[in-house]
């Protein structure tokens, strides 16, 4: 096996462990409940990004949020329900503010 491929395992492992360390903290502050809640409405990945769009406060920010729901639609069967809930409603705020300004692509130009 290649350096390269070692590292990029290594790589792998730790993102892994990482998100793993996550889950554990998350669960650790909010352990699932011993009694049954009432369930919210299900709803879509699509119909999310659908309304997350429809929501934001710039062009920009609706590009952004099909990025934002992919990333956190790959990662949810790993998490418990709670953890991805809390994600949704942080991706909302950012998409909502209308003073959020994210970074320019590529370097910084120096005047």
């Amino acid at each position: 096996m290649g350096d390269w491929q070692n590292f990029d395992n290594r790589a792998v492992i730790g993102r892994a462990l990482r998100l793993r360390r996550e889950i554990d903290d998350f669960e650790a502050r909010w352990p699932n409940p011993t009694e049954r809640d009432e369930s919210i409405p299900t709803f879509s990945w699509a119909q999310l990004e659908r309304q997350l769009v429809d929501l934001s406060a710039t062009r920009q920010q609706a590009d952004m949020a099909r990025h934002l729901v992919s990333a956190t639609r790959k990662l949810a069967p790993f998490k418990p329900p709670e953890m991805v809930l809390r994600e949704i409603l942080c991706m909302t705020w950012v998409l909502l503010d209308e003073n959020f300004k994210p970074e320019p692509e590529g370097p910084a130009e120096m005047i």
